[in-house]
Protein backbone atom coordinates (compact mmCIF):
# COMPACT_ATOMS: atom_id res chain seq x y z
CA UNK A 1 0.00 0.00 0.00
CA UNK A 2 2.84 2.36 1.00
CA UNK A 3 4.86 1.97 -2.41
CA UNK A 4 1.67 3.60 -4.65
CA UNK A 5 1.53 6.51 -5.60
CA UNK A 6 -1.27 7.45 -4.21
CA UNK A 7 -0.43 6.79 -0.83
CA UNK A 8 1.38 9.74 -0.49
CA UNK A 9 -0.84 12.28 -1.68
CA UNK A 10 -3.92 10.63 0.56
CA UNK A 11 -1.71 10.32 3.88
CA UNK A 12 -0.69 14.13 2.89
CA UNK A 13 -4.90 15.20 2.45
CA UNK A 14 -5.29 13.26 5.70
CA UNK A 15 -2.75 15.07 7.42
CA UNK A 16 -3.68 18.42 6.48
CA UNK A 17 -7.51 17.90 6.68
CA UNK A 18 -6.36 16.99 10.54
CA UNK A 19 -4.74 19.90 11.38
CA UNK A 20 -6.51 22.33 9.77
CA UNK A 21 -9.79 21.01 11.68
CA UNK A 22 -8.05 21.80 15.23
CA UNK A 23 -6.83 25.23 14.09
CA UNK A 24 -10.34 25.80 13.49
CA UNK A 25 -11.72 23.81 16.06
CA UNK A 26 -9.13 26.22 18.28
CA UNK A 27 -10.17 29.44 16.57
CA UNK A 28 -13.49 28.92 17.38
CA UNK A 29 -12.94 28.01 20.86
CA UNK A 30 -10.94 31.34 21.59
CA UNK A 31 -12.70 33.34 19.43
CA UNK A 32 -15.01 34.84 22.31
CA UNK A 33 -11.52 35.61 24.16
CA UNK A 34 -10.26 37.13 22.03
CA UNK A 35 -12.63 39.61 21.50
CA UNK A 36 -13.39 40.26 24.89
CA UNK A 37 -9.57 41.24 25.12
CA UNK A 38 -10.22 43.12 22.13
CA UNK A 39 -12.57 45.29 23.96
CA UNK A 40 -10.97 45.54 27.13
CA UNK A 41 -7.83 46.80 25.67
CA UNK A 42 -10.27 49.72 23.99
CA UNK A 43 -11.73 50.66 26.93
CA UNK A 44 -8.20 50.87 28.66
CA UNK A 45 -7.41 53.34 25.93
CA UNK A 46 -10.31 55.12 26.40
CA UNK A 47 -9.90 55.76 30.17
CA UNK A 48 -6.04 56.43 29.74
CA UNK A 49 -6.45 59.41 28.01
CA UNK A 50 -8.33 61.24 30.96
CA UNK A 51 -5.74 61.71 33.86
CA UNK A 52 -8.47 61.54 36.37
CA UNK A 53 -9.68 58.28 35.83
CA UNK A 54 -7.78 55.75 38.25
CA UNK A 55 -8.76 52.02 37.19
CA UNK A 56 -6.70 49.35 38.16
CA UNK A 57 -8.65 45.62 37.48
CA UNK A 58 -10.42 44.95 33.76
CA UNK A 59 -13.52 44.77 35.78
CA UNK A 60 -13.07 48.17 37.05
CA UNK A 61 -12.28 49.52 33.50
CA UNK A 62 -15.64 47.75 32.40
CA UNK A 63 -17.97 49.17 34.91
CA UNK A 64 -16.60 53.22 34.11
CA UNK A 65 -16.78 52.70 30.81
CA UNK A 66 -19.90 51.41 31.00
CA UNK A 67 -21.22 53.89 33.08
CA UNK A 68 -19.46 57.17 32.32
CA UNK A 69 -19.22 56.90 28.68
CA UNK A 70 -21.59 57.17 25.81
CA UNK A 71 -21.31 56.93 22.41
CA UNK A 72 -21.91 58.99 19.71
CA UNK A 73 -21.84 58.75 16.18
CA UNK A 74 -18.23 57.20 15.73
CA UNK A 75 -16.50 59.08 19.51
CA UNK A 76 -17.51 58.91 23.47
CA UNK A 77 -18.63 61.13 25.56
CA UNK A 78 -16.91 61.25 28.55
CA UNK A 79 -19.65 62.33 31.49
CA UNK A 80 -19.19 63.13 35.64
CA UNK A 81 -21.50 64.04 38.00
CA UNK A 82 -23.97 64.80 34.96
CA UNK A 83 -21.51 66.79 33.17
CA UNK A 84 -19.72 66.58 29.57
CA UNK A 85 -16.23 66.26 31.11
CA UNK A 86 -14.78 65.08 27.48
CA UNK A 87 -15.05 63.19 24.45
CA UNK A 88 -12.93 60.48 22.94
CA UNK A 89 -12.08 60.35 19.68
CA UNK A 90 -10.48 56.97 18.29
CA UNK A 91 -8.14 57.41 15.57
CA UNK A 92 -6.80 54.78 13.16
CA UNK A 93 -4.86 54.08 9.87
CA UNK A 94 -2.29 52.58 8.13
CA UNK A 95 1.66 52.70 10.30
CA UNK A 96 4.93 52.44 8.72
CA UNK A 97 4.50 48.81 9.46
CA UNK A 98 1.02 47.64 10.20
CA UNK A 99 -2.23 49.60 11.25
CA UNK A 100 -1.77 51.97 14.63
CA UNK A 101 -5.39 52.12 16.50
CA UNK A 102 -5.66 54.65 19.15
CA UNK A 103 -7.61 57.41 21.58
CA UNK A 104 -7.60 60.79 21.65
CA UNK A 105 -9.03 62.81 24.52
CA UNK A 106 -10.60 66.28 23.95
CA UNK A 107 -11.51 68.52 26.71
CA UNK A 108 -14.83 69.37 27.38
CA UNK A 109 -14.45 72.68 25.80
CA UNK A 110 -13.11 70.38 22.92
CA UNK A 111 -9.77 72.12 22.05
CA UNK A 112 -8.00 71.24 24.13
CA UNK A 113 -5.44 67.40 24.13
CA UNK A 114 -5.99 65.72 27.42
CA UNK A 115 -4.08 62.59 26.32
CA UNK A 116 -3.45 59.89 23.80
CA UNK A 117 -3.43 56.50 24.18
CA UNK A 118 -2.91 53.14 21.72
CA UNK A 119 -4.11 49.66 21.80
CA UNK A 120 -2.68 48.17 18.31
CA UNK A 121 0.44 48.94 16.57
CA UNK A 122 3.03 46.79 15.18
CA UNK A 123 5.69 49.46 14.93
CA UNK A 124 9.56 48.97 14.93
CA UNK A 125 10.76 48.25 18.83
CA UNK A 126 13.00 50.98 19.80
CA UNK A 127 11.67 53.56 17.00
CA UNK A 128 8.51 53.60 15.83
CA UNK A 129 6.82 51.50 18.88
CA UNK A 130 7.92 54.21 20.90
CA UNK A 131 4.43 55.90 19.94
CA UNK A 132 3.34 54.23 23.54
CA UNK A 133 5.49 55.27 25.64
CA UNK A 134 5.31 57.99 28.40
CA UNK A 135 7.15 60.47 27.33
CA UNK A 136 6.15 60.98 23.86
CA UNK A 137 2.27 60.33 24.89
CA UNK A 138 2.76 63.25 27.66
CA UNK A 139 3.81 65.87 25.19
CA UNK A 140 0.48 65.73 23.41
CA UNK A 141 -1.04 66.95 26.67
CA UNK A 142 -2.37 70.77 26.98
CA UNK A 143 -1.63 71.06 22.86
CA UNK A 144 -4.76 73.01 21.51
CA UNK A 145 -6.20 71.88 18.17
CA UNK A 146 -5.57 74.18 15.19
CA UNK A 147 -8.47 75.05 12.57
CA UNK A 148 -8.58 73.31 9.07
CA UNK A 149 -7.91 69.77 8.01
CA UNK A 150 -4.76 70.25 10.73
CA UNK A 151 -5.45 70.06 13.99
CA UNK A 152 -2.21 68.57 14.88
CA UNK A 153 1.06 68.96 13.46
CA UNK A 154 4.21 66.53 14.31
CA UNK A 155 7.51 68.48 13.56
CA UNK A 156 11.16 66.85 13.21
CA UNK A 157 13.09 67.36 16.96
CA UNK A 158 14.24 70.22 17.29
CA UNK A 159 11.62 72.47 15.60
CA UNK A 160 9.92 75.41 17.05
CA UNK A 161 6.60 74.35 17.74
CA UNK A 162 3.49 76.21 17.70
CA UNK A 163 0.22 75.55 20.64
CA UNK A 164 -1.02 72.83 18.28
CA UNK A 165 2.34 71.22 17.30
CA UNK A 166 4.77 68.27 19.08
CA UNK A 167 8.04 67.14 18.28
CA UNK A 168 8.76 63.57 16.23
CA UNK A 169 10.62 60.59 17.81
CA UNK A 170 14.06 60.71 16.42
CA UNK A 171 14.94 58.19 14.16
CA UNK A 172 10.90 57.23 13.65
CA UNK A 173 10.04 59.73 10.89
CA UNK A 174 7.68 57.27 8.67
CA UNK A 175 5.85 56.34 11.67
CA UNK A 176 5.39 59.59 12.89
CA UNK A 177 3.96 61.03 9.17
CA UNK A 178 1.51 58.08 9.38
CA UNK A 179 0.44 58.91 12.51
CA UNK A 180 0.23 62.65 12.09
CA UNK A 181 -2.38 61.50 9.11
CA UNK A 182 -4.38 59.08 10.86
CA UNK A 183 -4.79 61.22 13.98
CA UNK A 184 -5.79 63.82 12.06
CA UNK A 185 -7.97 62.42 9.72
CA UNK A 186 -9.55 61.21 12.94
CA UNK A 187 -10.15 64.53 14.83
CA UNK A 188 -11.25 66.32 11.46
CA UNK A 189 -13.94 63.25 10.76
CA UNK A 190 -14.99 63.97 14.40
CA UNK A 191 -15.20 67.62 13.89
CA UNK A 192 -17.83 67.18 11.07
CA UNK A 193 -19.61 65.18 12.82
CA UNK A 194 -20.01 67.08 15.98
CA UNK A 195 -20.85 70.37 13.54
CA UNK A 196 -23.56 68.08 11.61
CA UNK A 197 -25.38 67.27 15.21
CA UNK A 198 -25.01 70.60 16.27
CA UNK A 199 -26.96 72.02 13.06
CA UNK A 200 -29.62 69.39 13.59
Amino acid sequence: MKDKPFFAVIYMFVVTAFFSAVLIGFARLTRDKVEANRQIAFEKAVLEVFPDIEARTNAQIHQIFTEQFEQVVDSYVYHKDGQVVGHAVPVEGQGYWAPIKGIVGIAADKQTITGIAFYEQSETPGLGARIVEPDFRDSFIGKQLADGDRPLGIRPAGSTLKNSEIHSITGATQTCVRLEKLINDGLVKWRQANQEGTQQ
